[in-house]
């Protein structure tokens, strides 16, 4: 017998037919865990290895969230920053894989991973891709030894569920009336229920960019590279006639501005496991509910040119997949979920139905329309649904992703600073190192009459970052014995990071290693000394200090430098500029790049920096930027002064002797008032780079 198997007997054995626990099973616990995602079973497992009683209550009937329901291509970063229960997790799958009866439907050594190479390596410690039903099996045997009493179909009471006696939850009530006392309590759940319901600080959508320094936040049209719309498509029910009205699934509203903050939340969709297997695949099923018009953008996408097929295979063992969402009009449901993460449970039901819905009308009109084109039927005619994964739902998974809901706002943020490793925490409870990735947020009308998408970013963060402590707890004063490893305290884009399942495992056993701490001393949460935390964390096998290569970033601000500082940030792009940290050492949150040899054909594009100088004079001019070989040794620099237009070439591979990257545009004379400072990339030989520009006053 294998050992995965052992697990699934097991599993079987504690949750046949995944019931709710026996009445008679005391409803009290040292910790009460609301939310069975992979973070809550990671946590239940911790403090039962600590040695308390534990109560997980999960609103579904399974176990371990998108973990065991889809997602099986492990959004994972840097692997090595993965450890304890987490790393364990990957570690039994791996041992699952290497038993030959793991295989039914496929070689091991068969070439099927990115690059053609095999899925799976025999001498790796972990697994990081997997089917749904394994995961399963995994995670229940795990949440079965830590000896936690599992409580499922229960959903928290959220307008009086919750019982305080000053800044402590004693007690929390679900709709059915069962009521569960805990001395610690978490909220595992991706949409932040108990930590609302307990009067806990959180925030929906997407903050302004302006709120914490970022640049990746709030409204994102012109940094977006990815899942747009590469063709022009007419938005209109009658092509060409606005007052016709707006064909399905595009939003009459008005986009916003570039770093504006707004409400909207990332696109959800279903990861479909898939197979192309004739032995092991069930068609795609027309959805009870089936609208052709709802689709109309999806085929006059194809009708316009854009023949990709609309959705991303990542290949699982035995010929399955994550299926995820892939180009203009795919699984993403984009814009229809902007009111799920306060929605009440029966509205989310309707929201996640019509997602359901949606996805497999989406699908069925891949395989079946006419109006999809030949090709892409051709390459839908090898697939369908897993035959033997989610047997009892349809095939078809049980959690929706929810990439976003409610993110709480505690003592500390975790930002894009933090991402960046331009602000690095003291107190450490693991580390992140996937990209910044928010999905597509909106689908509106352009202002040349076509349709687009807008909130893709896909950044990487140049390496590992600290996830502090304290963004995993409340705010001082609000809620002394209440950990959030999931929904936590952190800015929109650095949860786009953060939001990885590997990284939930890891906050999970971080947050119950502190909550029983906290309970052992009598103290609050917030008052748990963290060195003594740490020692704990680091003795159960996290990992919690960044690797040698990815050294803390200096944040240098404008305003702290010498005269007249202009960021990038407040340029104006002519062309595509791209925005970077890959540097050690930059001014505020980045610097740009031309994005030299993207294009086929060369673009001649202008970075131009406004500057307001409050006096007549000769000013030093100065342009900041990382140099390295990569870069244009004749980078032009014009200017307009007193004496005329002015053009400087530059070297750009040449590091400057100045600490900060600033390399002098010579002195000369200028007027009070406006002028520019223009980067050019004309005849360009490599990238050309922007991060400032300093006007130094010589002589009034």
């Amino acid at each position: 017998m294998n050992r995965l198997t052992l697990f699934a007997l097991v599993s079987i054995t504690l949750f046949p037919g995944l019931p709710v626990a026996e009445e008679k099973t005391p409803a009290k616990a040292d910790l009460v865990i609301y939310g069975g995602t992979s973070a809550g079973v990671a946590a239940a497992l911790q403090a039962g290895r600590m040695g308390r009683t534990v109560i997980v209550i999960e609103p579904t009937d399974h176990l371990g969230g998108l973990t065991t329901n889809g997602l099986g291509a492990t959004d994972s970063g840097r692997k090595e920053t993965i450890g304890g229960i987490s790393r364990e997790f990957y570690r039994r799958l791996q041992d699952h894989y290497r038993d030959p009866a793991a295989w039914p439907l496929q070689d091991p050594g068969e070439p099927q991973g990115k690059g053609g190479g095999p899925i799976f390596n025999p001498g790796a410690d972990a697994m990081w891709v997997f089917e749904p039903k394994v995961a399963q099996a995994v995670m229940d045997a795990m949440a079965a030894e830590s000896g936690a009493k599992i409580f499922f179909k229960e959903r928290l009471d959220r307008a009086a569920g919750v019982e305080k006696q000053g800044g402590r939850l004693t007690a929390i009530t679900m709709e059915s009336g069962k009521r569960f006392e805990g001395a610690m309590f978490l909220d595992a759940t991706y949409e932040g229920d108990l930590l609302a319901a307990a009067g806990v600080s959180f925030h929906v959508g997407r903050e302004a960019n302006s709120v914490y320094g970022e640049m990746l936040n709030g409204v994102q049209k012109s940094q977006m590279k990815g899942h747009l719309f590469t063709k022009p498509v007419d938005p209109y029910l009658v092509p060409g006639d606005p007052a016709s009205g707006l064909v399905a699934r595009v939003s009459a509203d008005p986009p916003g501005e570039d770093g504006e903050g707004d409400r909207r939340i990332q696109a959800f969709n279903f990861r479909m496991c898939m197979s192309n297997d004739p032995r092991n695949r069930v068609p795609f099923p027309k959805p009870e509910g089936y609208d052709e018009t709802q689709y109309e953008l999806l085929f006059r996408n194809f009708e316009a040119g854009d023949l990709r097929l609309p959705w991303s295979p990542g290949m699982m063992p035995n010929h399955k997949t994550d299926t995820n969402n892939y180009g203009a009009f795919s699984t993403d449901n984009i814009g229809m979920n902007h009111s799920y993460a306060e929605a009440s449970h029966e509205e989310r039901e309707g929201i996640v139905r019509e997602h359901e819905v949606y996805q497999k009308g989406l699908m069925w009109t891949l395989a079946n329309h006419p109006r999809v084109p030949a090709v892409i039927r051709e390459a839908m005619a090898p697939w369908g649904l897993a035959a033997d994964e989610f047997v009892g739902n349809g095939n078809w998974p049980r959690q929706i992703y929810v990439r976003e809901a409610r993110r709480m706002v505690s003592d500390y943020v975790v930002t894009e600073l933090d991402c960046r490793r331009v602000r690095v925490a003291e107190d450490s409870v693991g580390l992140g190192s996937y990209n910044m990735d928010s999905h597509n947020v909106q689908r509106y009308v352009t202002a040349d009459g076509t349709v687009q998408n807008e909130g893709d970013v896909q950044v990487s963060p140049g390496g590992p970052y600290v996830v502090a402590y304290r963004s995993i707890v409340p705010e001082k004063g609000e809620a002394e014995n209440l950990l959030v490893p999931v929904c936590v305290s952190s800015s929109h884009i650095a949860f786009g990071s953060i939001r990885m399942e590997p990284v939930f495992m890891i906050l999970g056993q971080s947050a119950a290693t502190a909550a029983v701490m906290a309970l052992e001393k009598g103290i609050a949460v917030q008052d748990l000394p963290y060195a003594e935390l740490r020692t704990r964390l680091l003795a159960d096998g996290q990992v919690l200090d960044l690797p040698e290569d990815a050294a803390p970033r200096e944040h240098l601000t404008a305003a702290s430098l010498p005269g007249i500082v202009v960021d990038d940030n407040a340029a104006r792009a002519e062309g595509e500029w791209v925005s970077s940290t890959s540097a050690a050492r930059f001014i505020e949150t980045g610097y740009r790049h031309d994005a030299f040899g993207a294009s086929l054909v060369p673009e001649e594009k202008w970075l131009v920096f406004p500057v307001e100088l409050p006096e007549a004079g000769r000013y030093e001019v100065r342009l900041a930027f990382p140099a390295h070989p990569n870069r244009s040794s004749r980078t032009k620099v014009a200017m307009v002064t007193a004496e005329g237009e002015k053009t400087v070439t530059l070297d750009q591979r040449k590091k400057s002797d100045e600490e900060n990257g600033f390399v002098s545009l010579g002195v000369h004379a200028f007027e009070a008032g406006g002028c520019e400072v223009i980067v050019n990339n004309a005849g360009a030989d490599g990238y050309v780079v922007a991060d400032a520009v300093q006007f130094l006053l010589q002589e009034p």
